[in-house]
Parts: C-alpha cells; sequence; structure tokens
C-alpha cells in the first residue's frame, strides 16, 4: 500500500454510493478548481438523504466535524459521494460522508474529502422527534 498526501492508494470508499455528479465550470473558483463550499453542499445532501432514509422522515444538519480538503476537484470530474450512518440517539444520528473524484476521461478515483456530519430527525413543526429503532429494507 502506498501513500500519497496521506491517502492510501488502495483505499476503497466506505458507505454506499448516495449522490454522483459532475464538475462543471460554473461552480469553479478564480483559480478553476471547484469550490469547496460545492463538494461540501453535495455531502450535506448526500448525508441528508442517507439520514432521512434512517431517520424514516425529515432531518436537519447541526454539526459536521472537522473536514479536510486532501486533493481538489476539476471541472469534468465526476464526484461520487458515499455515506454510512455510524451511530443513533435518540434524536440524532452521525453519518460519515466521503467525496471521491473519478478524474475527468480516466478511470482514476481518488477521495478528495471526507467528514461526519451530525442530523437531528424532526417533525412537522421542526421539533426534534425520536429515530426509530430500526428501520425495515424494502
Amino acid at each position: 500500500m502506498t501513500k500519497e498526501a496521506g491517502v492510501a492508494q488502495d483505499e476503497a470508499p466506505r458507505g454506499n454510493l448516495t449522490v454522483r455528479i459532475n464538475a462543471m465550470p460554473a461552480d469553479t473558483n478564480a483559480n478553476g478548481d471547484i469550490f469547496g463550499g460545492w463538494v461540501m453542499s453535495r455531502m450535506d445532501a448526500a448525508g441528508g438523504i442517507a439520514g432521512v432514509d434512517r431517520a424514516q422522515g425529515r432531518v436537519v444538519t447541526i454539526a459536521v466535524d472537522a473536514m479536510t480538503f486532501i486533493r481538489p476537484v476539476k471541472v469534468g470530474d465526476v464526484l461520487s459521494v458515499y455515506t454510512e450512518v455510524e451511530s443513533v440517539g435518540r434524536t440524532s444520528m452521525k453519518i460519515h460522508v466521503e467525496a471521491w473524484a473519478r478524474r475527468f476521461r480516466t478511470m482514476i478515483h481518488e477521495k478528495v474529502t471526507d467528514a461526519t456530519f451530525t442530523f437531528v430527525a424532526i417533525d412537522e413543526e421542526g421539533r426534534p422527534r425520536p429515530v426509530p429503532r430500526s428501520v425495515e429494507t424494502p
């Protein structure tokens, strides 16, 4: 196993593929790299999808643990976001979220960042509600 920029080259994504999207020119900063906020937004959306599935209803993001950008995302890359529910409390859950880039016109797949997002299940009035103990899969 070789390491480059802190990520093992044979490392595989953790969790389930939840969101996949192309990085477009409108999403770049002045250097031509994709904005970190654009990546974080896609990660938040993916975590929200996983949270809704686990909580069986509405969720809101309340925290994001440290996020370090390992590599830039470039125009044309395909961003794949993976999610895994790490823990579930009474009304909240921690979801590990990883973003990987498949480099434009290549088969190179590199981890670009990861973080743990905390979501709270809410009712129709926006108040915290219990997360179901178990989830039935269809």
